[in-house]
């Protein structure tokens, strides 16, 4: 194959004096080259630093490039704010990108995937550009990768603030949710399905209509909610005549406070967020309190819906969160997952939850997702964790073809130095240590002896999450808008299921704690070790009856962590025979026969 050439970026002001010298301008900087600035199809970025170093940013395609930046220039601001002020700032720059192999459906595959990162990244505060352009297959489509590569190592050696490295934007929590992203076929059928469903509802005017969306951890549905919130609220903005369009509103909700900062970035960054923080982005229960039964919204997106209440408590006066959705909303979208509910305030018995999912499923309105997209690894690796997990067994662990990386570590402090070389290493992305909540910890208080709630077994300790300074202000502002794992100090830390569910880890430490226990071949759940009392107290049942789901509650907290990871998976158990199986495992056997000695698998 020959080697694919080097993208030309000419950088220009965004100025009518600008374009008018483009042609010159072009011939005398890139030579014979021109041609691809000039006549080709090209991608172009128009931007503006403010005084506080933010950037605004508009991402576009041409196969005319001075025909549409004249547009931009004299027609956009006459109807769009956003092309007003960048054309009248003084400090407006443009580039223009092009290439030998570039196509109408390349250029708009770049352009979207100039998007994906462009959106990603902290000091881009907006993003102008309202489409999102995904291609199926075409000539050069198998140059994309490559291509686009080169394409931002050139702009990276115009402007590093701008455009920082590749990896440092796809370990951010805001790319890995970005509606930006290219769909599987899978994604694509489910949306599309999804979007003809609410056009159905809002047409004929139905009320209360449930989609509820499933899959495993890690099977896209984060993203797929993402890529239909943003669709929904662009079709009032590209088709505002259609009255079933016209007036609109999308609601995105999520009970998960770092998942929630996520959303909002995207949608304020997106123009659907606003800065007085209009409730377009919010928890449940607001929504729910600010808004009556006979307030009906067209559309609300529910991702993980498994967290919503099922239970009244002090902040949220009904009895079931996504039945009191149903009750405000022409449509409801809901993504849920079971086996990853966590409390008995989330937990559903049984034959409601299977009442319901039944009358979903007669409206033909329940859908699976089945590729598992977050682990990079082969089928056989995945089935050794999913048969932890739900058979509760442990196998010899296999060996991986496409180098996942799992482990199991002699000591808590070994667990932690490999968890740091990782983070350390910016090729292996976020990594960062998890455990079991088989600690005390209080997040409104202190703890009464010590500075800090601490994971400790034996000597070794350190603090669970969200506690840890952050020295200089610039960091502490910062640090709002970022979850748990990407803030620098938590390297530091130890997070739990309330701070790492529904995000990734590129590596991902596990301490399973004395909770979680092995006896007789079998995993076992100790509800006397756990200090998460939100899955060990009993649950009120609707026959006035208390029972606990501690069992059901603490194996879906071991779901969450062992599926964070996305290139490995390094643990280290607390029960010493669970220990030991886990060890024996890593040896390619089970426990019997085993030496008893604690050796690190090396890999």
């Amino acid at each position: 194959m020959a080697e694919i050439s080097a993208p030309i970026i000419y950088e220009m002001d965004y100025s009518s004096e600008a374009i008018g010298h483009l042609e010159n301008k072009v011939q005398e900087t890139v030579g014979k080259d021109a041609k691809y600035l000039l006549h080709y199809p090209t991608v172009y970025i128009v931007n503006d630093e403010n005084k506080a170093k933010q950037y605004s940013v508009y991402i576009g395609e041409t196969s005319d490039i001075k025909k549409r930046t004249l547009q931009h220039l004299m027609v956009d601001p006459k109807s769009r704010a956003d092309w007003e002020s960048l054309g009248n700032s003084d400090s407006s720059k443009m580039y223009v990108i092009g290439h030998d192999h570039f196509n109408k459906s390349l250029t708009l595959d770049i352009e979207n995937r100039l998007m994906l990162y462009m959106s990603s990244i902290g000091n881009v505060e907006t993003i102008y550009n309202r489409r999102a352009n995904q291609q199926n297959e075409y000539y050069t489509s198998h140059e994309l990768d490559t291509i686009f590569s080169l394409v931002w190592r050139g702009l990276r050696k115009k402007n590093k603030d701008l455009f920082p490295l590749e990896q440092i934007i796809r370990d951010s929590a805001v790319f890995k949710a970005s509606p930006f992203h290219k769909l599987t076929d899978e994604q694509i059928r489910t949306k599309d399905f999804i979007q003809l469903r609410i056009m159905e509802a809002l047409t004929r005017g139905k009320t209360g209509q449930l989609i509820l969306v499933t899959g495993e951890a890690g099977s896209g549905k984060t993203v797929l909610m993402s890529s239909l919130f943003y669709e929904m609220n662009q079709l009032s903005k590209e088709d505002p005549e259609n009255p079933i369009f016209k007036d609109m509103k999308s609601y995105l909700l999520v009970n998960h406070e770092q998942q929630l900062k996520v959303y909002q970035q995207i949608a304020a960054k997106l123009g659907i967020y606003s800065k007085n923080k209009t409730d377009s982005v919010s928890k449940p229960t607001p929504f729910i309190n600010n808004r009556g039964v006979d307030e009906k919204v067209d559309v609300v997106i529910v991702d993980e819906a498994h967290l919503l209440w099922t239970q009244g408590k002090q902040s949220y006066r009904g009895k079931n969160q996504l039945y009191d959705l149903l009750e405000r909303a022409k449509v409801v979208v809901a993504v849920f997952d079971q086996n990853q509910m966590l409390t008995t305030q989330q937990y559903w018995e049984y034959e409601e939850l299977m009442k319901l999912q039944h009358e979903v499923a007669l409206e033909g309105n329940m859908l699976y997702l089945s590729n598992q997209m977050r682990i990079h690894s082969d089928k056989q690796t995945v089935d050794w964790i999913r048969s932890l997990i739900d058979e509760q067994e442990i196998k010899p662990i296999p060996a991986d073809s496409k180098g996942y990386d799992i482990r199991v570590f002699e000591s808590p402090d070994e667990l932690h130095a490999a968890i740091k070389e990782k983070a350390q290493n910016q090729s292996s992305g976020i990594s960062r240590l998890t455990a079991t909540f088989d600690w005390e910890y209080v997040d409104k208080r202190k703890p009464e002896k010590e500075d800090y709630w601490c994971v400790k077994i034996g000597n070794w300790k350190l603090p669970w999450n969200l506690q840890l300074p952050v020295a200089s202000k610039e960091q502490q502002v910062k640090n709002r808008q970022l979850s748990w794992a990407e803030q620098e100090q938590t390297i530091d830390e130890v997070g739990s299921t309330f701070t790492v569910q529904g995000f990734d880890l590129n590596y991902a430490g596990v301490i399973i704690g004395p909770s979680v226990k092995y006896r007789n071949g079998k995993i076992i759940f100790d509800r006397d070790a756990s200090r998460n009392k939100k899955a060990t107290q009993k649950r009120s049942l609707k026959d006035g009856s208390k029972e606990y789901f501690s069992d059901t509650l603490l194996k879906n907290e071991l779901n969450v962590l062992l599926t964070r990871g996305v290139n490995g998976l390094y643990i280290y158990a607390v029960d010493e025979e669970l220990q030991q199986a886990l060890l024996a495992a890593g040896k390619g056997g089970t426990t019997d026969g085993y030496n008893g000695q604690n050796q690190q698998i090396p890999r």
